[in-house]
């Protein structure tokens, strides 16, 4: 059944029901109205979106320092500006009333156009402040690796059928994700939020996770609009950096697989994506322009427009135009490529190339000045504007921006979300060794509750009842469990929250860690549970241990009811652990399951049989 239309907004304030404002009206005339009557600096405005904070009672942060480079009121009125990406997070309630505010101030404005609020992923474990964010008050589900190590386009549609729910009841409508990069470098400190390096797996799951933000099969007043990233692939990093930082700006292609990491994003225009951003990294050795991918006509006109028929809204990464620090004065991502261009030559460059949208960036005077330079023609800024102009008409903000802080409490978190959750993050366990030990039992068939020693982990995670008895001396158990994370190599010097916060390098355990390591498991029968974030080197480990699980997002009592046998695992690696770092530091970025001789290949997962008493 057909939603009621809604009476018009008198969002000008002049007593009468302009096109633009009538629901009634097809969404391009609407937009045609609506450009007809703004200035040059209120389309202007359109095309930038910065980083907004939030006060914890709700209240609008309006201190000149504030993350998003002024205080919000200068920076919806005095800018033009309507599209905002939250950082942080609060109580649900809180967060409603914040959007409702950020909408009453727009509604004020010369034309009541109203705000857009996007999100990094924020339903899962990762805690990157540039990347996703853990899930606080939301449900918590596997990160987007566990869900690809399940394959189930049902799940993945009512995971993100879950988010659709829960940002839209605290007016959060645009994702900025799914990330659907190949992740064939295994060192790549992104792969954790992608659907791993199959192509063919991020391809067949992009469409319902699409759908379920959406809510449907298209975009209307009860969606969420995905913005994809990070065309055209941002996994082929050269020797696995990533290009937020000077020492990985270059993504390579060795082994000739360009086309490749295309294929998830082919999928995602034919499911109907209206939204994608591209990456930092500039392409090197390959036919088009060494410069970033925002800057990239070849890439962004050529290729996205011209060649794979998009014509949605292309976002550009954060910070692109002024080199602006991230998270204060700690480490800022460059314009790779044309670091020599002032912010007025990169602003026209990346318009040039095709984008939007200037994301992390607050300055649409520099567009302004270009048009009234004559260097920019008004035209090329409507066409972007144009773009925005019709998403907000279609996710239904015009009509109805405000949200209700009592359903927002409600949903968010909502009980029957963090079951599916909680679930989800169980089956997502992957069994990667087995010596006959799990589900656990008292070795030989002795009936007395096997004794536990825990390491990694709160051992009251394993109080089921008389399940298992408790030890904090291994030499006295029967089983330990040892719980891990992927190791990664911090860089020198690298102080500042925002950089620790990419885990990359080697792969493998430092030798002093792998000791202690394989000291537990020579004294009693370990399961060892290791958060796979990257592929991790650890062929000792699963040549010692009698029961191997991989982790992608899972908690603490989530892994004690797969050990217990109270859940049941259904996980399959969505990439190859690799033997030996060796093998890792002489492979091609671009290539997918490269290794012909894996410690665990891709797709590998064991499956248990349940125990009889």
């Amino acid at each position: 059944m057909a939603s009621a239309i809604r009476p018009p907004r008198d969002l000008n304030h002049n007593g009468t029901v302009e096109p633009y404002e009538d629901p009634a009206q097809p969404v391009e005339r609407r937009v045609a109205d609506l450009l007809g009557r703004m200035t040059l600096e209120e389309k202007a405005g359109l095309l930038f979106q910065t980083i907004l904070t939030m006060n914890p009672d709700g209240t609008l942060v309006e201190r000149a320092d504030a993350p998003g480079g002024a205080p919000t009121t200068e920076l919806i009125t005095g800018r033009s500006m309507n599209h905002f990406n939250l950082m942080g997070s609060g109580g649900p309630r809180a967060m409603a009333e914040w959007h409702n505010r950020l909408q009453e101030l727009a509604a004020d404005t010369r034309l009541g156009i109203p705000v857009t609020l996007a999100s990094d992923p924020r339903h899962s474990f990762t805690d990157n402040p540039a990347t996703a964010m853990r899930s606080g008050p939301f449900s918590q589900w596997p990160e987007p690796l566990g869900l690809a190590a399940l394959g189930d386009a049902d799940l993945v549609r009512e995971y993100a059928d879950t988010v659709r729910r829960e940002y839209l009841s605290v007016g959060i409508r645009v994702a900025l994700h799914p990330q659907i990069d190949l992740a064939t470098e295994p060192r790549w400190a992104r792969g954790n939020g992608t659907f791993g390096a199959d192509a063919e797996l991020s391809s067949r799951l992009v469409g319902p996770y699409l759908e379920g933000l959406r809510g449907g099969d298209r975009i209307g007043p009860h969606s969420v609009s995905a913005m994809v990233k990070h065309f055209p692939g941002g996994g082929p990093q050269k020797d696995g950096e990533d290009p937020h930082f000077v020492y990985g700006r270059e993504q390579v292609y060795p082994g000739g697989f360009f086309d490749y990491h295309l294929k998830p994003f082919r999928a995602a225009i034919a499911a109907g994506v209206t939204q994608i951003m591209p990456y930092y990294g500039m392409p090197v050795g390959t036919e088009h322009e060494e410069v970033g991918f925002g800057f990239n006509r070849g890439i962004i006109t050529g290729l996205l427009r011209e060649r794979l028929g998009f014509d949605g809204i292309v976002c550009t990464d954060w910070a692109l135009i002024h080199d602006a620090p991230i998270m204060g004065n700690l480490f800022p991502a460059r314009a790779w490529g044309v670091e020599h261009l002032g912010p007025l030559e990169r602003i026209w460059k990346v318009l040039d190339a095709g984008a939007d949208q200037f994301g992390g960036e607050a300055c649409p005077e520099l567009v302004v000045e270009l048009v009234r330079s004559g260097r920019l023609e008004e035209s090329r800024v409507d066409v972007s504007a144009a773009r925005l102009l019709r998403e907000k008409f279609r996710l239904g903000l015009f009509d109805d921006p405000f949200v209700d802080p009592d359903l927002a409490e409600a949903t968010v978190g909502a009980a029957a979300f963090r079951a599916q959750g909680a679930a989800a993050q169980r089956r997502a366990l992957t069994v990667l060794v087995n010596d006959d030990v799990l589900p656990l039992r008292t070795p030989s068939g002795d009936r007395r509750p096997p004794r536990l020693y825990v390491e990694g982990m709160p051992a009251d995670s394993f109080a089921r009842g008389d399940a298992v008895v408790l030890t904090d001396d291994p030499g006295e158990a029967d089983f330990a469990v040892l719980r891990l994370d992927t190791p990664h190599e911090p860089r020198p010097g690298a102080d500042s929250v925002y950089e620790r916060g990419f885990h990359r390098g080697r792969l493998d355990f430092p030798a002093e860690r792998l000791k202690e390591i394989l000291r537990l498991l020579d004294t009693v029968p370990t399961i060892v549970v290791i958060h796979l974030e990257r592929p991790a080197v650890i062929p000792e480990i699963a040549q010692r241990c009698v029961a191997l699980i991989g982790a992608f997002g899972a908690s603490d009592e989530a892994v004690g009811d797969v050990i217990l046998g109270h859940a049941t695992p259904e996980g399959r690696l969505p990439f190859q652990l690799p033997r030996t770092m060796d093998e890792v530091t002489h492979g091609r970025p671009d290539s997918p399951h490269e290794s012909t001789d894996p410690l665990f290949d891709f797709g590998h997962g064991l499956r248990l049989a349940p125990r009889h008493p």
